[in-house]
């Protein structure tokens, strides 16, 4: 027979079931304080509840969890990486910087090349010359550029490098397609590999074939793809400068050249030659920046010749 002493004795209570008996006499203890109460405090609800199993319920079954978001979000987040309709996300990116960044214009004359770019107001105590966006990589080519300045300035390092490697190993110097299809191979080379981003950036490269002494436009983008131009424009609001180019465009020279670019820029830039860049390119002279008092007789001369067209049109009907 067993001492009553150790018959009455409790049983010890197991550790994996302490909790859950302490819970149960704290939730007997909130029922005393608290008849009307009927639901279970939410930290003793989740202390006597069974684990929820929302995470493996299907989009058919009764109060489903909200679904991630779409895949293809995620796509976006690496360079190296197509969507499923095939598209690199980052690149498209790049072209909205593109986008965003200055009015950049090239037009081709016959004997003459010509650059313009927006170009922002600048305080007074800043030396206006050290934001140019117009470079030059050799003495026959140049380039202006739209987008990110601080990847402007790598890419023209970089092709400035490759100019004078060329001349050293040839002992010629490059045309104005080869050093494009540098710059654009680089771009490309960009959008392919981990751990960069592309270039933000469009250029257009202006110059004379030291063979055949002819003037040449190409354009690049942050994709890689390059293409030859008569005129083109990049940047803000490039698809009206475009339009304008299309309707406008004719084989030119010398000052009329010049001339087709300022109208060109002036279609998005409001303020007049103040905020225009000029650089004009010639086969004899190389490339030279216009001044601003320079610029400033070409708007005023354009000007006139608009206020002459809209005379005579609204003369012409009377006449008649």
């Amino acid at each position: 027979m067993r001492p009553a002493a150790l018959s009455q004795r409790p049983m010890p209570i197991p550790p994996h079931q302490g909790h859950l008996l302490l819970s149960q006499e704290k939730l007997q203890a909130h029922k005393t304080r608290c008849p009307s109460s009927q639901s279970h405090p939410p930290s003793l609800a989740r202390a006597t509840q069974e684990p929820s199993h929302d995470h493996l319920r299907r989009p058919g079954s009764p109060n489903p969890k909200p679904l991630p978001p779409p895949a293809m979000a995620r796509y976006d987040r690496a360079i190296t990486v197509f969507s499923p309709d095939g598209h690199l996300f980052q690149v498209e990116y790049a072209l909205e910087a593109v986008r965003k960044g200055n009015a950049a214009v090239g037009v081709r004359g016959t004997d003459t090349v010509v650059l313009g770019v927006e170009k922002k107001s600048t305080p007074k105590l800043q030396d206006s010359r050290s934001l140019r966006k117009i470079a030059s990589l050799d003495t026959h080519i140049a380039l202006a550029c739209a987008g990110l300045k601080a990847d402007a300035r790598v890419l023209i390092n970089r092709a400035r490098v490759e100019c004078q490697s060329h001349r050293l190993t040839v002992e010629d110097p490059v045309t104005v397609e080869y050093i494009t299809r540098y710059i654009a191979g680089l771009q490309q080379k960009y959008t392919q590999s981990g751990g960069v981003r592309p270039f933000g950036l469009s250029t257009l490269i202006v110059g004379f074939d030291p063979y055949t002494d002819k003037p040449a436009l190409y354009q690049t983008d942050p994709s890689g793809t390059f293409s030859a131009w008569k005129a083109n424009a990049t940047g803000r609001n490039s698809n009206s400068m475009r339009e304008f180019l299309e309707k406008n465009y004719k084989d030119t020279s010398g000052k009329e050249t010049i001339k087709l670019t300022i109208r060109a820029l002036l279609e998005v830039v409001e303020s007049g030659g103040k905020n225009i860049e000029i650089a004009v390119m010639t086969k004899k002279d190389g490339l030279r920046n216009l001044e601003e008092t320079e610029i400033d007789e070409y708007v005023a001369e354009i000007e006139a010749e608009k206020a002459a067209a809209e005379a005579a049109k609204k003369s012409g009907p009377k006449d008649t």
